[in-house]
């Protein structure tokens, strides 16, 4: 599997690590710890350091409930990390936001390389035209609703076709407005909008979505699905189930795991790649 980025092709026969940097005060994780600009740097650097080839930098909470902030904010929050990290650091950096002047700004004033999108390009009119124009990568989320009702009784017939045909349509209308299916990333939205059977059920089937012959990115790190099968009710604590369920998604086929802890992660699938027999290490 590749990705064009920065006018290259990268390969991704081994999976790329993401770590998470929220840069906001009520993320479900890790809220409030990054909010300084010298704090989100130094777990920055924890997180190169540690392995980590991409770090996504997010500055509005979309855990289930989390309302929208204003954007001036979140340029405010997210802009001068960004900037910092791209001249201390020889890393790439994805912006999470779905907002088009937010991706503007981190891209052409901070430097960012990838956009991470929840809402696939949906929640802000013209936000395709203008990932097209930056012509930057773009992860593509599957998500039913919003973060605000988004796990308010969701349901599914059949949870992977939907989200199939929801990619045909997100991934053609990508295309339709410029962006370049050679930059795009898929991510099926793993407790965006789904029970604890839809998000067992997604990673059970994770390699049907190889079918699209686009990267796969998956963020499962530390999620509540996750706590409800171990019983584990601290995020904090949940680790194992992080680092069980983030090998079965490489089995199945993931090309970039989007983590808070980059050390477990990279440590894993080191270990891993010692048995060098399935797809990304053959």
């Amino acid at each position: 599997m590749k990705l064009f980025l920065r006018n290259k092709f990268i390969d991704l026969d081994d999976p790329l690590v993401m770590g998470i940097l929220n840069i906001t005060p009520d993320s479900f994780s890790d809220g409030g710890s990054f909010l300084d600009v010298d704090a989100a740097l130094e777990q920055a650097g924890l997180m190169i350091k540690s392995g980590a080839e991409i770090i996504d930098v997010g500055g509005e909470s979309t855990r289930p409930g989390a309302h929208k902030i204003d954007i001036d904010e979140e340029i405010d929050r997210i802009l001068p990390v960004i900037k910092e990290i791209k001249a201390k650091f020889d890393v790439l950096v994805s912006v999470d936001t779905s907002k088009e002047r937010v991706a503007k700004v981190a891209v052409l004033e901070g430097g960012a390389d990838i956009v991470n999108d929840i809402s696939a390009l949906s929640f802000s009119l013209n936000m395709a035209e203008t990932i097209a124009n930056l012509s930057v990568p773009v992860v593509l989320m599957h998500i039913k609703g919003t973060p605000v009702n988004m796990q308010n009784n969701p349901g599914y017939i059949n949870v992977i076709e939907e989200i199939k045909e929801y990619f045909n349509e997100r991934i053609d209308f990508a295309v339709s407005k410029g962006i370049k299916r050679e930059k795009i990333i898929i991510d099926p939205g793993i407790g965006f909008g789904k029970r604890v059977e839809d998000n067992i059920e997604i990673l059970k089937n994770l390699d049907q979505f190889l079918e699209f012959e686009l990267p796969i990115l998956v963020g499962l790190s530390r999620k509540s699905f996750l706590g409800k099968i171990s019983r584990e009710e601290d995020p904090g604590k949940r680790e194992a189930e992080t680092i069980t369920a983030n090998i079965i998604s490489i089995l199945k086929g993931a090309s970039i795991l989007r983590v808070h802890n980059v050390e477990n992660c990279v440590k894993s699938i080191k270990i891993l790649k010692e048995f060098n027999n399935f797809p990304h290490f053959s």
